[in-house]
């Protein structure tokens, strides 16, 4: 996945209307290298599209990728290798490796999830906890580690939350508003009790989102609901708790920290020798 003008701005904001002082002092304006982005660790490589439209805009011209986003990769592995000005390929290299090594970040830990749930119906998604601007990227990574996207905009579907039932006048008053505006689009309601869950059921939400929920009180929502409706929990539920969410039936577990909280994979520019 490629978004142009994300590029173009990441490069102007590293040359805030100048020039790379440090590259024009110590090399020669047609000086030339070669170079490997090489991954430090193993994981799920994204931003490879969004690497050589950096590479590209700052006028490299010899940019060959050996993987494709979505790709896992070990330690060492070379992921694109360069050649062309030097000064150039550095000054794409820092705004490159930003994208590359947080995109992977968010496939890699999103892999993890997924492989923690793994044999169980459970899906694994994201939320709207993203960077402003970079919303389509990050949630392609979550796409590209094996998750899920939730939805990419406040118009895709009604979320019907605490906030909105208090001003609303409560949990009915709430959705009949939004299926009386908006018929066609489906709805979600966050529940934070069983006792919630069973008020909202006759109402017939697309799906009930069950909000600081422990896996006992999960697995008493999915007895309750009986198929009724679609299930997600979220809130507080951390890696090491993913299975034992994952096994009470629920069909999603909603992970903000995909987005919001993934550690930057290790990725890094190595000039090659000629």
């Amino acid at each position: 996945m490629i978004n142009l003008d994300l590029a173009k701005a990441a490069l102007a904001e590293d040359l805030a209307g100048g020039i790379d002082i440090t590259s024009v002092a110590t090399i020669a304006a047609d000086a030339q290298l070669q170079a490997d982005f090489v991954a430090r660790e193993s994981g799920v490589v994204v931003g490879i599209e969004m690497a050589k439209a950096v590479l590209n805009e700052a006028g490299v011209d010899g940019i060959e990728a050996f993987i494709q986003d979505g790709a896992l990769v070990n330690s060492g592995d070379v992921l694109i290798r360069v050649s062309g000005n030097a000064r150039a390929i550095l000054l794409a290299e820092r705004t490159a490796l930003n994208f590359l090594g947080h995109l992977s970040g968010i496939a890699t830990l999103t892999s993890q999830w997924v492989k923690a749930t793994a044999d169980t119906n459970c899906k694994i998604r994201d939320t709207r906890k993203t960077t402003p601007g970079w919303r389509e990227l990050e949630k392609f990574a979550v796409a590209m580690g094996g998750g899920t996207n939730h939805r990419m905009s406040l118009a895709d579907a009604a979320l019907i939350k605490d906030n909105h039932i208090a001003a609303a006048g409560g949990v009915k008053a709430a959705f009949n508003a939004v299926r009386s505006a908006f018929p066609t689009a489906p709805i979600e309601i966050e529940v934070d009790t069983l006792e919630q869950l069973a008020e909202v059921l006759p109402l017939k939400p697309d799906l009930v989102l069950l909000d600081n929920m422990t896996p006992e009180q999960c697995r008493e929502a999915v007895l309750l609901v009986a198929g009724q409706t679609r299930l997600e929990a979220s809130g507080g539920i951390t890696l090491d708790k993913a299975r034992s969410y994952a096994e009470t039936g629920v069909d999603y577990l909603a992970i903000g920290a995909l987005t919001h909280s993934a550690k930057n994979f290790d990725i890094g520019l190595d000039v090659r020798s000629k």
